[in-house]
């Protein structure tokens, strides 16, 4: 794919006014049928792709998207159970069913509570698929001008400026602090108490903390509790993209910048002027885009692609990255002045390990949450399956917690989440967290070889704990046979009781 045909992918939605081609979505878990899809469509429209609900819908959030168009029989839920809660959160996106099955009662069901446009059988003829999309899509122009026509007679300036002070008050009670789940006792508590804090200020702020602790949910709080709630928060994932494509998507380009540049496009710190724009990762630019950062976070402006004249924006930085900058920074892998720009003030996310006392009321927040989505009616978990997942180390911290209870609500068959439900890893961990987990290791002091042997240490840990303590597998990762790597095990005392050695055999052998 090219860099134009990527960027167009993520372009924001156009002005009224914009001449641009409608753009289709395709929800079908079957990737040779959105092949199929895309080949008769993509002349006339540009052509998104999805293989299950979940992945449509961030796309829907993301994407200015006209036609859904979505396959009936899908794994996780039907087409018309995906299509209903389009039409309750996008109702002005048509919707279309593609289905092999004619059962009358689907029909029936997709036009009465996802209010289908229009329900193709399979199979289905290549010309009749694209005159029912060119329907499709003549009916979302005339809804866009009608809607217009209805604000230039109805609508006056004061109505609209309510609406808008609604959906910014839904915004800010939907990301304020109190959101972020933790105990009275908690380790975030002081976090957020410091965030608190500074979110008035206009300071750059850096987030640090492993993967999966919410350092988004932070930013986007202090967003939300600053002066600048009521314009745009913006994100950008800097570790997904090349330099070119980071560059292009931050700062923008001109049309003619590059091959396939059909048209200007504005950058994401044009978008997020006046408010604030989240980059995460930002420990995995390369030196070369740290230079280009600086300059913009140093001047305060900005210089398209292709564009001889820069512009001014007024944005707030927050970073976030899962990296040690400052160790980074002492290595020569990232600018000291970069650093020191982006870490106005510095907040590091706590590890779910390190707070167990906000596992109980997390877990019951996110099976309240993922008790609708798998429509079952579990009341909760049991007391041993509870004292599992606090004992539990969570490498992947939220995240990896939010899998687990879905795998749970995946599976269960009573109304109770019992032990017998959670994964290989969670079942094999007897011994307590704390005589386990090494820690972080302390690079600042000590000898060498004191600091070497730390480092090693919590190497060999991460990669067992990854591997669900498969000794074969861990042993191939990092090069060592296994006679070598329990030498190292039993040196740094990290071997297993030999009751879970037991267990484990067969998965070792």
């Amino acid at each position: 794919m090219t860099i134009a045909n990527q960027l167009n992918a993520r372009r924001p939605q156009p002005d009224a006014g914009a001449q641009t081609r409608p753009t289709v979505l395709v929800v079908d878990d079957e990737v040779r049928s959105q092949e199929t899809i895309r080949r008769v469509l993509e002349e006339e429209f540009d052509v998104l792709e999805s293989s299950n609900a979940g992945e449509a819908e961030r796309l829907l959030e993301r994407e200015w998207v006209q036609i859904v168009l979505c396959d009936q029989r899908m794994p996780e839920e039907t087409g018309v159970e995906f299509l209903t809660r389009v039409r309750e959160r996008w109702p002005d996106v048509v919707r279309i069913i593609i289905s092999g099955y004619t059962d009358s009662e689907d029909i029936i069901a997709g036009v009465n509570a996802a209010g289908i446009y229009q329900y193709i059988t399979k199979p289905w003829n290549p010309e009749t698929l694209l005159l029912t999309v060119r329907g499709a899509a003549r009916l979302c122009q005339l809804q866009r001008e009608n809607q217009a026509l209805n604000l230039e007679m109805k609508v006056t300036a004061n109505r609209a400026e309510a609406q808008v002070a609604v959906k910014r008050g839904d915004l800010r009670r939907r990301f304020e602090f109190d959101r972020l789940v933790r105990a009275p006792g908690s380790s975030l508590n002081t976090v957020c108490e410091l965030a608190q804090k500074i979110a008035p200020h206009d300071i750059s702020l850096l987030i640090t903390g492993e993967s999966g602790t919410g350092k988004e949910l932070l930013a986007r709080a202090v967003h939300y509790s600053s002066p600048r709630s009521d314009k745009p928060f913006v994100t950008e994932n800097c570790g997904a993209l090349p330099d070119q494509l980071l560059e292009s998507e931050l700062f923008g380009y001109k049309k003619g910048a590059f091959t396939g540049a059909y048209a200007d496009r504005v950058g994401l710190f044009t978008v997020a002027d006046g408010g604030t724009i989240f980059l995460d990762e930002i420990g995995d630019i390369s030196p070369a885009f740290q230079v280009k950062l600086l300059r913009v976070l140093q001047e305060g402006e900005i210089r398209p692609l292709g564009s001889a004249r820069t512009g001014r924006v007024d944005v707030r930085v927050v970073a976030a990255t899962n990296r040690n900058l400052t160790e980074e920074v002492r290595s020569g892998r990232f600018r000291e002045d970069l650093y020191y720009r982006l870490a106005g003030f510095s907040l590091e996310m706590p590890a779910l390990r390190h707070r167990p006392e906000d596992i109980p009321l997390i877990a019951t927040h996110l099976l309240e949450s993922g008790r609708a989505r798998f429509s079952n009616s579990v009341e909760g978990f049991m007391p041993e399956t509870m004292q599992r997942m606090q004992t539990y180390n969570w490498p992947g911290n939220v995240r990896e917690l939010g899998n687990e209870i879905q795998r749970m609500l995946a599976l269960t068959e009573g109304p109770w989440l019992s032990v017998e439900l959670l994964s290989f890893g969670l079942t094999n961990n007897d011994t307590d967290a704390s005589e386990t987990w090494p820690g972080e290791p302390d690079l600042d002091s000590g000898d060498l070889r004191n600091r070497v042997e730390q480092l090693e240490r919590r190497i060999l840990y991460e990669t067992l704990l990854r591997h669900r303590w498969n000794k074969s597998r861990a042993a191939e990762e990092l090069g060592l046979s296994r006679v070598g790597l329990r030498a190292k095990l039993r040196r740094y005392e990290l071997e297993p009781g030999a009751d879970r050695a037991e267990r484990s055999a067969g998965t070792n052998a």
